[in-house]
């Protein structure tokens, strides 16, 4: 039997997702179990998953060590991995956006300087708008930058907000929804279609079932 290599991106996201599959009928019961493994697969069922890091699923997938995977938009339109976009899950749901200090004004005149990890989000957005700006790349922490002044804004995603308040920052421009999508191998879309597309049909009724 061919096995499907599926892509789980760590945490409670993954956790979420491997539930879908399991609905889908591709149940590999040691995935949940508290182990310091990786890999588990169920040879009945033809399913193998791995656990990765949120950010590095679409490379995985991009590069074929996995068929399928589960990656973040935010994801996706940072990196634009050649891949396939199968599914929104209509989970993991933020937004990207641009926060800055309370009170923030823009001045046209002058470069605006962003700090953010997600740099071609950030230069994507402010080129439709014709601003010049200056990307700072930051890792980590990103609310510091425009408290202590090394930059004007920030672009990064926000859930609630309450680490934007808790830092006397707010949002001042949504750039884009953000949800888990559903994404695939151009290669293995070929040739484990139909599997692939039996899948995203089960998920996909599930997530219509939803209230």
């Amino acid at each position: 039997m061919t096995m499907l290599n599926v892509a789980l991106p760590k945490g409670r996201l993954g956790e979420k997702v491997y539930s879908m599959f399991e609905k889908a009928g591709y149940e590999c019961h040691a995935v949940m179990e508290n182990s310091r493994k990786l890999i588990f697969e169920n040879p009945e069922r033809g399913v193998r998953y791995f656990w990765v890091k949120p950010s590095d699923v679409a490379i995985y997938v991009e590069r074929g060590a996995a068929d399928i995977g589960v990656a973040g938009k935010d994801i996706l339109l940072e990196y634009n991995p050649d891949i396939y976009e199968l599914l929104d899950l209509n989970t993991g749901k933020c937004l990207m956006a641009v926060a800055a200090k309370s009170g923030f004004r823009d001045d046209p005149a002058r470069t605006l300087k962003v700090a953010t990890k997600f740099t071609n989000i950030a230069r994507n957005y402010y080129a439709s708008l014709g601003r010049d700006i200056d990307i700072i790349h930051l890792n980590g922490s990103i609310e510091l930058a425009p408290i202590l002044g090394l930059s004007d804004v920030i672009v990064d995603i926000v859930e609630t907000g309450t680490t934007l308040k808790e830092n006397d920052l707010e949002v001042i421009e949504t750039i884009v929804p953000i949800s888990a999508r559903l994404i695939a191998n151009k290669a293995s879309f070929k040739f484990k279609g139909q599997i692939i597309e039996r899948i995203k049909e089960s998920i996909a009724e599930q997530i219509s079932e939803k209230p």
